[in-house]
């Protein structure tokens, strides 16, 4: 338990819903698996990915919040959130986010340096990621390209040079990112239309279902291109049976009237990345 003083700050960094660190850390994951030299370098960039992945998604719903803490207000899910509620000012949650951008340039610092600029870079797409939703219809796109960047700085961490398996799988997780992400809009929808925010949630409606089963077929078809581009085993094309089977029961599922099934299944993709990176691992043997 932490002490009453810093509760509201780790509810800010969302810490009680360690999902989205997850799924941040995830693609770094999938790049880390695909080049890294060797058991003991994969270790060590896998510890630090997922140390920055939890200090930059701490970061992302700051920079989320401080854009949205008036929209918060209005929607039943988010009007608790720290900054909505007064229980943090705009000025503590600037000072709170410098200092977890100060951590995650510690962080970052234990990278090559081709990684480092390329982590300097990603604040860009953090930082402009909240106003995708007041401008676009597809903000679900734009957090693929956010979120996935992972998938770019694990294979460059791991091998100080850009490929073209690194594009494959980069552009797989935006796919895949845009595909549970919808998933995941589908809760605040009727929110999201009285406000005035857009999402894919709102722009596909009834064909959700259809436009899933194709972000996430192409999911696979990136990953098994990455795969091949890389050199892996045939036993990765088996391996990828099994992050398949999830995504697809999750298009089989998916209800879109229903917000918990939606969370449901918005959570299960921790489970798909993780099996991702085993598939990965199994074709490096």
């Amino acid at each position: 338990m932490l002490p009453g003083a810093l509760r509201p700050y780790a509810l800010l960094m969302r810490l009680d819903r360690p999902i989205g660190s997850w799924l941040l850390f995830l693609p770094g994951l999938w790049g880390i698996a695909l080049m890294a030299k060797g058991w003991w370098q994969g270790i060590g960039l896998t510890i630090v990915f997922f140390l920055g992945a939890i200090v930059m998604r701490g970061a992302g719903c700051v920079v989320n919040d401080l854009w949205d803490r008036d929209i918060d207000r209005q929607v039943e899910r988010t009007r608790g959130r720290p900054l909505a509620s007064g229980a943090v000012s705009t000025r503590q949650a600037i000072v709170f986010l410098a200092g977890l951008c100060a951590v995650g340039l510690l962080i970052l610092l234990q990278l090559n340096t081709t990684a480092i600029w390329l982590g300097v870079l990603s604040l860009l797409p953090i930082v402009l990621y909240p106003l995708a939703k007041r401008v676009t219809d597809y903000p679900q796109a734009v957090l693929g390209f956010t979120f996935g960047w992972g998938a770019v700085m694990g294979p460059v961490a791991a091998s100080g040079s850009l490929s073209w398996a690194m594009v494959a799988l980069y552009a797989a997780t935006i796919c895949w990112i845009f595909g549970y992400d919808t998933i995941y809009a589908h809760q605040d929808r009727a929110d999201d239309a009285m406000v005035g925010i857009r999402s894919t949630a709102l722009t596909f409606g009834d064909l959700t279902r259809p436009v899933l089963a194709a972000a996430y077929a192409l999911t696979l078809f990136l990953l098994a291109l990455a795969g091949w581009l890389a050199g892996l085993g045939g036993w990765f094309y088996w391996g990828l049976a099994m992050p398949g089977a999830l995504l697809a029961w999750q298009v089989v599922e998916l209800d879109i009237e229903d917000q918990a099934r939606c969370l449901m299944l918005f959570k299960s993709n921790r489970d798909v990345g993780l099996l991702g990176a085993l598939a990965i691992l199994i074709g490096r043997l």
